[in-house]
């Protein structure tokens, strides 16, 4: 659905370039959610304002449905962009007008404005806030309307930047399980935030941006398997004796408590001497535990 092929953007300041995206591909296909993640300063902002026709590149091009955006502008009526969250919106107007002025602007005829409005205002739950301004909504309402001002013309892409930010675990809830949904219809999605929890669980797909170039992409699954580490959380039935404990201490053991610890090793088989080591206590549990994307954002920024 959306194609980037080797975009470059230089920003000219006194005298001086700055390569702010340098060489980037990255492709999303339908129905795919991909997290686009980085630094301040790596790259993102420009690379969706770039997608989003908002900036030109000096090299390279952008593909909607295979029709390059800069010769063909009318393919970027098929982006919807929620880039400042409820920022976007006119708060003295309500959610029914937003959207109706919105699709106004997208070429949409006031009636197929005002009866798809309403049908997406329903879906996200706000049927009863339709004539209800958006400065007297919640902010999670107020950031729905938004991702709604985003639908109205029936995109191919969303771009959503920072979809959950400030907003409280019941409202971040409900974002996540809107952006699935929309997902599900087949829209594809490219998601900025800096919360990599939120990443982990919404994204097909995660590329990693520093310094303008792409440092890492893969499947969300693929990458975190990857990087997940040969550390295991051990339980035991009875307290580990005091001989046991010192040599899992100096095996870089961390212990929870006198039945529970933590170890790390270079090779999982290493675990079978740990296992034998701990006989005759009764294992209740050994756990390898997970990796996450906060470890690999922090392994991939920092090399």
């Amino acid at each position: 659905m959306l194609k980037v092929n080797n975009v470059t953007k230089f920003f000219h300041k006194n005298n001086k370039s700055f390569c702010a995206v340098d060489s980037l591909d990255l492709h999303i296909s339908p129905g795919e959610i991909y997290a686009f993640l980085g630094p301040n300063g790596a790259g993102k902002t420009t690379t969706i304002k770039i997608i989003a026709g908002l900036v030109q590149a000096d090299k390279g091009n952008v593909l909607i449905n295979g029709q390059d955006t800069a010769t063909h502008k009318k393919h970027l009526n098929e982006i919807g962009a929620v880039l400042e969250g409820n920022r976007n919106l006119y708060w003295r107007m309500t959610p029914i007008e937003n959207l109706c002025y919105f699709g106004g602007l997208k070429g949409m005829r006031s009636k197929e404005a005002q009866t798809y409005g309403r049908q997406l205002l329903t879906r996200f739950g706000l049927e009863n806030k339709i004539e209800t301004t958006v400065q007297q909504l919640s902010r999670g309402m107020q950031q729905k309307v938004a991702i709604c001002a985003a639908l109205i013309h029936k995109p191919k892409l969303l771009l959503l930047d920072e979809p959950t930010l400030g907003l409280d675990f019941e409202a971040s809830e409900k974002i996540k399980e809107l952006i699935l949904e929309i997902a599900r219809t087949g829209v594809s999605i490219l998601l900025t935030t800096h919360q990599l929890d939120v990443a982990q669980e919404l994204a097909d797909r995660v590329g990693i941006i520093r310094g303008g170039k792409l440092v890492l992409e893969g499947i969300t699954n693929e990458i975190l398997q990857q990087y997940t580490k040969n550390e295991y959380t051990v339980t035991v039935g009875n307290t580990v004796s005091a001989e046991t404990k010192q040599f899992l201490l100096e095996k870089g053991a961390v212990f929870h408590n006198d039945s529970s610890f933590k170890i790390s090793f270079k090779q999982k088989t290493e675990i079978y001497e740990i296992i034998a080591l701990l006989h005759p206590n009764p294992i209740i549990n050994i756990a390898l535990a997970e990796g996450s994307l906060t470890d690999v954002f922090k392994e991939m920024i920092t090399v």
